[in-house]
């Protein structure tokens, strides 16, 4: 079996271990030719510029431009759950008689005949997980488990009170079925 190298350089024939069979040795580029090559492509490839600078470079302006466009795009999410006018009345109630700063947190729990139940509960700010999702509206924050989320979001929380009970009410676009007595839900 013959390697075919075609190369200016002359060839030298050698044997290999236990073989009789030439072969030819080349070297295809000399180092000064690739050090060429090399320059030579260097210079046909276009060169990035930064974009020039600002005509008022301070630090702390870029700071606030950045923290300015956070804070608008933020407010631009749509939130995971609104809160209905009655709902955050009762809220802001259930806040200041709670003595303390107190957060509700939303979540749901593995309950009733249809698979879950809406679950709330006080938590002290400091105790929010890292991951809940913060609903800011009308002064009133509300906090959903993270791991609820996904059950609850675009839900609508309302209060309702009627001769027999007062209670919170969630209108829930993702509910696909529901025990009759309206404790329980499936997404």
């Amino acid at each position: 079996m013959f390697r075919r190298v075609v190369s200016a350089v002359p060839s030298a024939t050698r044997t290999n271990i236990g073989c009789s069979i030439p072969y030819r040795r080349t070297i295809s580029m000399t180092t000064a030719r690739l050090a060429e090559v090399e320059k030579k492509r260097l210079d046909e490839t276009p060169v990035k510029t930064s974009p020039p600078p600002l005509a008022n470079p301070s630090p702390t302006a870029s700071k606030r431009s950045t923290v300015s466009e956070r804070i608008q795009q933020r407010a631009a999410k749509k939130a995971a759950m609104t809160i209905t006018p009655k709902a955050v009345e009762h809220i802001r109630a259930l806040q200041n008689s709670a003595g303390g700063p107190k957060l509700i947190r939303v979540g749901v729990r593995n309950k009733g005949c249809a698979g879950m139940s809406y679950h709330l509960e006080y938590v002290r700010p400091e105790e929010a997980g890292r991951f809940d999702e913060r609903v800011s509206q009308d002064g009133v924050e509300v906090l959903i488990d993270s791991r609820a989320l996904f059950s609850i979001i675009g839900s609508e929380m309302d209060w309702k009170e009627d001769k027999l009970s007062a209670k919170f009410v969630f209108n829930n676009p993702n509910v696909k079925d529901a025990c009759g007595c309206g404790e329980s839900f499936m997404t």
